[in-house]
C-alpha cells in the first residue's frame, strides 16, 4: 500500500481536476474516506479508501445562517452550542446539506437578552452580519411580553411613543394586548434590557419576553433549541 498522502492531492489525481478544484469538492462535503465523510482538505488517505460522491457538484461551500430557536437563560455565546447536526428542525423545508464548517466561526447579530427566549440569528455571512449590525436601527422586531400587574393610566400611550432608555429617547413602536397579560412590541433598535424597563415605567413586571420576528425572517414553529438554514432568497 502507498503512503498516505494530502486528501486534496488524492482527489486531484484520481478525478483529474486541479487542487482548487479538490479542495472545493472536500469542503463541500462530497469526499469520503472508507465510507465517512471528511471535510478537511489536509485529511491523509491513500486512493483506494477515498471516493466522491455521485451527484457531487463543483463549488465553492457558501456561508451558511442558522436560525435558531433559542431557550430563556441561555447568553447568545451558551446557544451556540445548541447548533449541531443533530439539532437541526425537521421542519426545516430547504435541502442544504449539513456541513461541519456551518457551525464554525458564527456570530449571533441582535443578539437576545439572556433572560428572553425566541429568534436568535447565528451567521457566517458577511452579508447578513453587515445587514444586522450596520442597519440595526432600522430593522423592526417583533416581541411578545408575558407581564403581571397594573397597567398605569396612560401606560400604552408612554409605552409607544415618548420614553427615555439609558438617556436616549426612544423612537415610537407599536404595543397591543394580545391577552390579559401578554403584550406584542413591533420595534426597532432595541437594547439590552430595554423591554423589561419599558414595562416597569408604566407598572408591569415581566415574566417572560421571546422573539417572534426581526424584519421579514419568523421564528415560525422551530422547537425551543432547535434551527434551520435561511434561504438564500429570505431577507431581513
Amino acid at each position: 500500500m502507498s503512503d498516505p498522502i494530502r486528501l486534496d492531492k488524492c482527489v486531484a489525481a484520481l478525478f483529474g481536476c486541479s487542487r482548487g478544484q479538490a479542495q472545493q469538492y472536500i469542503e463541500g462535503g462530497w469526499v469520503s474516506i472508507d465510507g465517512v465523510v471528511v471535510e478537511e482538505p489536509q485529511a491523509l488517505a491513500v486512493a483506494a479508501q477515498v471516493s466522491l460522491a455521485a451527484d457531487a457538484v463543483l463549488a465553492p461551500a457558501e456561508p451558511a445562517t442558522l436560525l435558531l430557536h433559542k431557550p430563556a437563560g441561555l447568553s447568545a455565546d451558551a446557544a451556540m452550542a445548541l447548533a449541531t447536526a443533530a439539532s437541526r428542525s425537521e421542519l426545516d423545508p430547504l435541502p442544504t446539506r449539513i456541513l461541519k464548517r456551518h457551525f464554525l466561526r458564527l456570530s449571533a447579530p441582535l443578539a437576545l437578552d439572556e433572560e428572553a427566549s425566541g429568534l436568535l440569528v447565528l451567521s457566517q455571512d458577511g452579508r447578513v452580519l453587515r445587514r444586522l449590525t450596520e442597519d440595526a436601527a432600522s430593522i423592526e422586531q417583533e416581541y411578545v411580553v408575558d407581564v403581571r400587574g397594573t397597567l398605569h393610566p396612560y401606560g400604552m400611550a408612554r409605552l409607544t411613543q415618548g420614553m427615555v432608555y439609558r438617556q436616549r429617547h426612544l423612537p415610537p413602536c407599536k404595543v397591543s394586548w394580545q391577552s390579559e397579560q401578554r403584550l406584542r412590541f413591533a420595534i426597532k433598535h432595541v437594547q439590552p434590557g430595554q423591554l423589561r424597563a419599558m414595562c416597569s415605567e408604566v407598572g408591569l413586571d415581566v415574566v417572560g419576553i421571546r422573539r417572534l420576528r426581526i424584519g421579514r425572517v419568523s421564528l415560525g414553529r422551530l422547537v425551543s433549541g432547535q434551527w434551520r438554514y435561511l434561504p438564500a432568497g429570505e431577507r431581513f
